[in-house]
């Protein structure tokens, strides 16, 4: 609701296994989807700019799918990470099993260890390979995905070579808002703090 007030279309979709889709989840049927997704898009929104917005655990199929957008030379106009991890694995370490509460009725397909060793949601290299403006929002007091991880997975960003051209910006939500995991967009400075990015994010490079 607050990205269409702005005058954002929103498309939004069930990933394979959840709500009405059919299958089971797997990383690469999930970044599959969104590739699809995608494109489907791409085919029918003309010049309109296309942004990517992942959270939690979709910042991992997010990453997944601009890294291939971008190694294929068709990158999004901007990816937005709100509550991102670094990787599964350093989430898992951080805050054993949190994130999988979001697998409602699927823990036995992350914690099956055959499984879960395929599984890597790698947003900490994915970013080496991403080139387009990235805009990172995180809670600090994030009880799921804990703020240092996104705050780590910015920094490694804002290093990478990838993202020479573009602009890396990191938004901090302080504890004392009560933001948590999932209600950053009832910040009433969210609208202004995507305006300011996407305005710029345009075909703005900076060399």
């Amino acid at each position: 609701q607050v990205l269409s007030s702005l005058g954002y279309h929103v498309v939004t979709f069930d990933y394979r296994g959840w709500g009405d889709s059919i299958g089971s989840p797997s990383e690469r049927g999930m970044t599959y989807d969104a590739l699809h997704v995608f494109d489907w898009i791409k085919a029918r929104s003309g010049d309109n700019p296309v942004y990517i917005w992942g959270h939690s655990l979709g910042t991992g199929v997010a990453t997944n799918l601009v890294r291939r957008l971008c190694e294929r030379e068709t990158p999004p106009d901007a990816l937005i990470l709100e509550s991102p991890f670094t990787n599964i694995r350093e989430e898992a370490r951080s805050h054993p099993f949190s994130i999988y509460r979001y697998f409602p009725g699927f823990d036995w397909f992350f914690l099956d260890p055959i499984t879960t060793s395929g599984i890597k949601f790698a947003n900490d290299e994915n970013v080496k390979y991403i080139s387009c403006s990235l805009l990172i929002l995180h809670a600090e007091d994030d009880p799921v995905v804990p703020f240092h991880l996104g705050k780590k997975l910015y920094n490694i960003a804002a290093m990478s070579r990838s993202f020479r051209d573009y602009k890396v910006q990191f938004v901090p939500f302080h504890t004392d808002l009560g933001y948590r995991h999932k209600y950053i967009y009832r910040s009433p400075e969210l609208p202004r703090i995507l305006r300011e990015f996407l305005g710029k994010s345009e075909h703005e490079h900076h060399h």
